[in-house]
């Protein structure tokens, strides 16, 4: 188990310190295009190779992971890229953290341990024939009513002539892009366990190639809710509907189970509430300061300008993060050179 959980910390790690280093590489590159000399130049970009390499390793060690632990407890753990990556660019980018950043950052690693010291090694178990299908039109259920929603929303927001968008419309667009890649993992798993469990080998890439579609539709979903919405709402959305969904759907369709004993039972819950609101605070804590109270609110604030008075190359952290961790990394695969090409 402990080895599953570490090969997904590695995994989301290198998928999102990935990410950070193509997005310093493009800084001076061109848009991203088929062109040669294009080509040449991101090819040549010391950062951009780093993170791009880095990216697909952690696909790759993902995928690695799910085939050897409960999707239960490897989604969970992969909302643990959001505190390394905010360790990452708290040193490497000298960017400022306020004590809710760390706050996050250390329930997201006890909770990790939570699920590690709860979490019990699975057998491959037979999949009902009937809980995929299942699984499949509850999905299909949720996004009717979601959709639904969103349109009579949209409407109304018409009729009274509103333009900006506002936080029932973030709201849904980022469960939605939540929803798709918890599923993704799922899907992923279930390749892995019908080979388990005798099945032809060739599930396994037909699985990984509708994960990655499942992962590329959720990503057209994350980005319709960013280009128009706010980040930190969308952000927070997806990143708990991912590690929900992975963790219902695990259980519901892949018949994986709850420790047997109690205290790892309550070891893996805790685990599990833990990480999630780890990533909440990670996501919103420079929106949640303003909600503290005034003396609290000033002793924090006089503590990044301290940090800040220290170094003059240190930066706030951005408020409103653009990306989000996404809790699959297989769309990781495909994404990334639909983003910079963007």
């Amino acid at each position: 188990m402990w080895e599953s959980i570490c090969l997904t910390i590695a995994a989301t790690a290198g998928n999102n310190i990935g990410k950070v280093l193509q997005k310093k590489g493009t800084a001076i590159l061109p848009p991203l295009s088929f062109k040669l000399k294009v080509i040449r130049a991101y090819a040549f970009n010391k950062a951009w190779i780093v993170g791009f390499l880095m990216d697909i390793v952690g696909a790759l060690l993902m995928l690695r992971a799910l085939s050897q632990a409960p999707v239960s407890v490897i989604q969970p753990v992969s909302g643990c890229g959001l505190a390394i990556l905010s360790i990452f660019s708290h040193f490497y980018l000298k960017e400022v953290m306020n004590a809710l950043d760390w706050v996050g950052i250390a329930l997201a690693g006890i909770g990790t341990i939570g699920v590690g010291v709860g979490g019990e090694e699975q057998k491959a178990s037979a999949i009902s024939l009937f809980s995929l299908p299942l699984l499949a039109f509850i999905v299909a259920i949720l996004f009717v009513v979601l959709n639904g929603w969103l349109r009579i929303y949209r409407r109304h927001r018409r009729e009274q002539e509103v333009i900006q968008s506002e936080v029932v419309e973030e709201i849904i667009l980022g469960l939605e892009a939540g929803i798709l890649f918890g599923l993704a993992s799922v899907i992923s798993k279930i390749g892995f366990v019908f080979s388990e469990l005798g099945f032809s080998k060739m599930l396994v890439p037909m699985c990984i190639s509708l994960s990655i579609c499942c992962s590329g539709t959720g990503f057209v979903y994350q980005t319709r809710g960013l280009k128009h919405g706010r980040a930190i709402v969308v952000s927070t959305c997806a990143a708990v509907a991912s590690i929900v969904t992975g963790v219902v759907a695990g259980i519901l369709a892949l018949g994986e189970r709850l420790p047997a004993a109690p205290l790892s039972r309550l070891l893996l819950l805790l685990g599990w509430v833990l990480i999630i609101v780890g990533v909440i605070l990670l996501v919103s804590s420079t929106r949640l300061v303003r909600f503290l109270p005034r003396p609290l609110r000033g002793f924090l604030q006089k503590g990044v300008e301290k940090n800040l008075r220290r170094s003059g190359s240190l930066r706030v952290r951005d408020s409103t993060p653009s990306t989000v961790i996404q809790a699959t990394t297989l769309h990781h695969l495909i994404t990334s050179p639909a983003k910079e090409k963007a």
